[in-house]
């Protein structure tokens, strides 16, 4: 994922500016969003923002391998 160039504190970022930090097409993001957030039955609303912290999990959904396989390491648990 590009760097973004703005202060990740209080900035939101609409569909296309996030889908440009990302390095994706806006349908691609929302192919993502369908595919990982909106796949219970409602719809995906006509317009989102979008955090640095959502960014990042959106970035980890756009790169992954075709059906969904991501190799993640699990953390151990604290104790």
């Amino acid at each position: 994922m590009p760097r973004l160039s703005r202060s990740a504190r209080n900035y939101l970022y609409n569909e296309t500016e996030a889908a440009a930090a990302l390095g994706v097409t806006v349908a691609r993001l929302h192919a993502v969003l369908d595919q990982h957030i909106f796949n219970n039955g409602n719809p995906r609303p006509s317009s989102l923002q979008f955090t640095s912290n959502d960014l990042l999990l959106l970035g980890y959904w756009c790169e992954g391998l075709p059906g969904g396989a991501h190799e993640v390491i699990t953390m151990p648990k604290r104790g």
